[in-house]
């Protein structure tokens, strides 16, 4: 719609309001130049960039942590969920402490909680995780989750197998907490995976990457897309590095094809994103970044990307040759939902946080607004 956005104190205004109300006016009126105007994108899975990695304990944590932040905002993140991949329990106890949930601004994005992706997930499927490092569930499943990780102050989502001996009790108990469960790195066949979402897990870690390939008679994890086990008034959402590298542009267009309210783009981006080609880490393991391509080195493991948000919304668009619309809320509208902050995130409706992007018609990032501010634009040089 060709239409004007009000805003007010970091809030998305409903006009009539403060015409009929009020009978007020704008202070600051900006001319959009035909700009697309988008919710800011929200990345529920990203590993660093900019030479940071989130799963490694250093003494500047947080300031590597602000590095990305700020850094994102030209990709039109405006929230994000720092990841960790499977570490040793010393680095979790470090880290997580120093990781706090915060509103975005000038700063940088906003921080809605930290994603542990492992260390419960299977050796089979274990991707670019370090395998000494792997972790099952003994006597008392949710102690054993508790004592590795140290706490769950700011943890948001929790990405493990649930083919797992006793994973049914650590899911429950995840879910009473309000944090999301997802499916991943796994072997589990369709009905482990049902009955997961039976006990409340919600979400799919970057499908079709580390999980069973489909089946035509057990279809695994990637069945849950089309299951009739899924129960009433719940969504499966599934997380999608679209890349062109991690799925190919026809898996993607399956799965949207098949349940395109669920799809959640995410970069899973590494600490290389950003930086020249070459070596740099991803946890406890050494990564070799070649093109867009990024493999565990000495190997041809995949092990995360390099992909920007932005890049990933253009090429799901160009790939599937969705709507513009539907491109977009794959990286706002849909993480909102998963994560249950649609009323505040993820639209432009009435009282939602300002949270927004001008985009050129090309879905280029022009501008990044956090609460009403702007806090990034591309230059006149630029592009």
């Amino acid at each position: 719609r060709r239409e004007d956005l009000w805003v007010r104190e970091g809030k998305i205004l409903n006009p009539e309001k403060l015409f009929f109300d009020e009978k007020g006016s704008a202070d600051i009126q900006l001319d959009c130049k035909d700009s697309i105007i988008a919710p800011g994108f929200i990345d529920v899975q990203i590993n660093g960039g900019f030479g940071v990695d989130f799963s490694l304990a250093t003494d500047d944590f947080k300031s590597g942590i602000a590095l990305v932040s700020q850094k994102i905002l030209s990709h039109g993140v405006t929230s994000f969920c720092p990841t960790l991949v499977t570490s040793p329990p010393s680095v979790y106890h470090q880290v997580l402490p120093q990781i706090s949930i915060r509103n975005g601004g000038a700063h940088g994005a906003g921080i809605l909680g930290a994603h542990l992706e492992g260390p419960f997930i299977s050796k089979e499927k274990k991707g670019a995780h370090p395998e000494h490092c792997l972790r099952t569930f003994e006597e008392g499943a949710f102690q054993d989750l508790l004592a590795t990780y140290g706490s769950l102050d700011c943890v948001r989502i929790v990405t493990l197998a649930p083919e797992m001996k006793r994973s049914s009790e650590v899911i429950r108990e995840l879910t009473t907490r309000g944090i999301c469960v997802s499916l991943g790195h796994s072997v589990a066949n369709l009905s482990q995976a049902e009955e997961a979402v039976q006990h409340g897990a919600t979400f799919i870690t970057h499908l079709f990457n580390a999980m069973l390939p489909f089946h035509h008679r057990d279809p695994g994890i990637v069945g849950l897309l089309t299951s009739d086990k899924i129960p009433a008034g719940r969504r499966v959402f599934y997380g999608m590095i679209s890349d062109g590298i991690h799925t190919n542009p026809a898996a993607l267009r399956i799965a949207h094809r098949a349940h395109p309210k669920g799809l959640v783009l995410v970069t899973d981006a590494i600490a290389g994103m950003g930086l020249a080609p070459g070596r740099h880490t991803l946890g406890q393991q050494v990564v070799e970044i070649d093109g867009l391509n990024t493999y565990i080195a000495g190997t041809k493991t995949l092990s995360g990307s390099v992909a920007t948000m932005d890049t990933c919304v253009r090429h799901f668009q160009e790939a599937t040759g969705c709507s513009v619309e539907t491109a977009l809320e794959a990286a706002s509208l849909h993480p909102a939902q998963l994560l249950g902050i649609e009323h505040k995130k993820g639209t432009l409706d009435y009282d939602s946080d300002a949270d927004f992007l001008m985009l050129n018609d090309g879905l280029y990032v022009q501008a990044t607004y956090i609460a009403g501010e702007e806090v990034w634009r591309q230059d006149a040089l630029g592009m």
